[in-house]
């Protein structure tokens, strides 16, 4: 299998092949820097690779055809996990906003399994989409979705940095988080497919007293995807 070189092991260097100590008793276990786990040979524990280096695997939409498609999806939930890690840390104690974040992502998720799309772009888009809120409501006092929209790209900016993510994957979601509420400068599919995951999330606190008559509307005009007209209308219109 033919491999970039962010993953052919004849560029890898120094160090990315090591050693560690088991934690069940002792023995030393030999990790490659992208192997998330593997088993003790002495005492069969598996143990976690504690320097895991994922490099452009994490964010390239082709990981599962030069990694394999178990490795790929495996990368996939290793960097969402270490993201929703990260928004947690942002919100705090806010777990109105955590259930909003994640709600975004599960539709998300959802409608990027019909549509296609990157789904690491797509994944991080959701989790991030609201990440200027709180930075929003201190500086103008209130998260009106512009406000939001100026905060929360520098916000996901650092937290792309800290997890080596390339420039043009970090420009392409901030781009999303910018645009979340006025959609005016983008119209990606993976845009696309966080604007219909947010109205889903939103409907029910949008329009808790809308007949039938005025959700189908909202869902025949204010859809981006195919995917999310149809989960909207066998979510909300009730026979």
């Amino acid at each position: 299998m033919i491999k970039c070189a962010g993953q052919d092991q004849r560029f890898w260097k120094l160090g990315d092949i090591f050693e560690i100590q088991c934690p069940q008793c002792g023995n030393a276990v030999e990790f490659f820097k992208d192997e998330a786990e593997r088993k003790c040979r002495c005492c069969k524990t598996v143990v976690a690779n504690p320097k895991l280096a994922l490099g452009c695997a994490q964010w390239c939409q082709y990981a599962e055809q030069c990694l394999g498609p178990s490795f790929g999806k495996e990368v996939v939930n290793i960097t969402r996990n270490k993201l929703i890690d990260e928004m947690k840390t942002v919100f705090g104690s806010d777990q109105k906003r955590i259930r909003h974040a994640l709600t975004v992502l599960d539709y998300a998720e959802r409608i990027q399994a019909t549509e296609g799309g990157n789904p690491l772009t797509v994944k991080a888009a959701a989790i991030l989409h609201d990440i200027g809120i709180h930075k929003a409501e201190e500086k103008y006092g209130s998260a009106q979705g512009d406000y939001q929209e100026i905060e929360g790209p520098p916000i996901a900016e650092e937290i792309f940095k800290r997890h080596n993510i390339p420039a043009d994957v970090t420009e392409h979601i901030c781009k999303i988080i910018a645009n979340h509420h006025s959609g005016k400068n983008i119209d990606t599919l993976e845009f696309r497919i966080i604007w219909d995951a947010n109205r889903l999330t939103n409907i029910p606190d949008d329009f808790p007293n809308a007949n039938r008559e005025k959700l189908q509307k909202i869902i025949d005009t204010v859809f981006k995807t195919s995917k999310g007209r149809q989960i909207a209308a066998e979510t909300f219109i009730k026979d």
